[in-house]
């Protein structure tokens, strides 16, 4: 069954009237059926926030495949046209072609793949830092289909890191390909472990230490013939000391060892049923302990910066705020005010160079040290104030 979240689809919903299409929880068991009614935002909120969903089928059946919502991205359409309130909603878009694309009953995989890395190419040329923020502040409708938005968190880290390399167009693109399908094979799986807490059984270990090749093969099967996308993804999981998996290669290659490193950043930032999920300036700690030495990881990191985009923060002047992207030394990154030191809300866009002492940032804040409740719309403003 494909799906898109009910937030790729929220401007559909008519609070208090008959709902056009079911809605299901992100199991896909029936919530609410066509007809029933979402009384208010409050219960649409909830909704998403939980991750509800609905099937790609019925909204075919009632919209039709030519509904925008099916439609290509346009690259010949400027990104800069999309308002920043808008972003959310097209990132949550963005998910449901990721789902589309690797969607067990997916007919048409190569098709579908392409679309999910074109739209998700055209949102990170919109908005870098709002793309990178994804990944930092996983939000919570996200991680009810954890294996889909991990893969497209994945891509987007392989392209920022890729642009950090100076690769070229086309491998920028191979590379957010490889990301996408390397765990095509238990997209499910990684949903199911992301709320597990028990240990793994036996049969979901054979999965894991499987997948890199399955996943490969599924891709042959789809007409995949690019030997350096397939091999990248038969090796993600290989490491140079040997010990990697499923081969045990001493010299796994380079689009497989960015893959690797991207698919640990993300999941570090992502909280699972038995853990909180790692700060971004944690995670990339963590990332460099593992492999200081390769410069695919040193990219990727340095793409991020110790405090990314989309990272909270207070400020020595009492200001909290969101940084926007990075400045010229690591720990002095542009910020985005949100909030005076009185709590209230600052002068459209008050933006902040925390290389000027008196703006430094003297704490990264967690989302639950926030005093305020920051929407996604007013991040993706903020984020979007200072991209020049």
């Amino acid at each position: 069954m494909q799906v898109f979240s009910l937030n790729a689809v929220r401007s559909r919903v008519q609070l208090g009237s008959a709902l056009p299409f079911s809605v299901r929880s992100a199991d896909k068991s029936l919530l609410l059926a066509a007809g029933q009614v979402i009384a208010d935002e409050a219960q649409l909120e909830q909704l998403s926030e939980a991750g509800a969903v609905v099937e790609v089928q019925e909204l075919l059946t009632v919209y039709g495949a030519n509904d925008p919502l099916f439609a290509t991205p346009a690259r010949e359409t400027a990104a800069s046209a999309i308002p920043a309130a808008h972003l959310p909603r097209r990132w949550d878009e963005c998910i449901g072609r990721v789902g589309a694309a690797l969607a067990p009953d997916q007919a048409e995989r190569l098709q579908a793949i392409e679309l999910a890395t074109r739209n998700v190419l055209l949102l990170v040329d919109r908005s870098a830092g709002l793309a990178m923020s994804q990944i930092v502040r996983q939000h919570a409708a996200a991680q009810a289909h954890y294996g889909v938005s991990h893969a497209m968190n994945c891509a987007i880290a392989c392209l920022v890191t890729a642009r950090t390399l100076g690769w070229s167009a086309a491998d920028q693109q191979r590379a957010m390909r490889a990301a996408l399908t390397m765990n095509l094979s238990m997209v499910e799986l990684q949903g199911r472990l992301a709320h597990q807490v028990s240990p793994l059984t036996a049969k979901q270990r054979q999965v894991m230490q499987e997948h890199p090749l399955r996943s490969a093969e599924q891709l042959e099967l789809a007409g995949v013939t690019d030997a350096v996308w397939l091999d990248a993804v038969r090796e993600h999981h290989e490491t140079p000391d040997g010990k990697g998996y499923p081969a045990g290669l001493l010299e796994p290659d380079e689009l497989g060892q960015l893959l690797r490193f991207a698919d640990v950043y993300a999941a570090l930032m992502s909280r699972r049923a038995t853990r909180a999920a790692m700060s971004a300036r944690d995670a990339g700690r963590e990332l460099y302990a593992m492999a200081a030495g390769s410069s695919l990881c040193q990219a990727l990191i340095k793409a991020f910066g110790v405090l990314p985009p989309g990272s909270f923060v207070r400020l020595a002047s009492g200001e909290v705020g969101v940084v926007t992207r990075n400045g010229d030394k690591a720990y002095h990154p542009r910020v985005a005010v949100l909030t005076t030191p009185d709590g209230r809300a600052p002068d459209p866009h008050s933006v902040r160079d925390t290389a000027d002492a008196r703006h430094r940032v003297v704490a990264l804040l967690s989302e639950d040290a926030m005093t305020i409740h920051v929407t996604r719309e007013v991040l993706a403003t903020a984020l979007d104030g200072d991209c020049g």
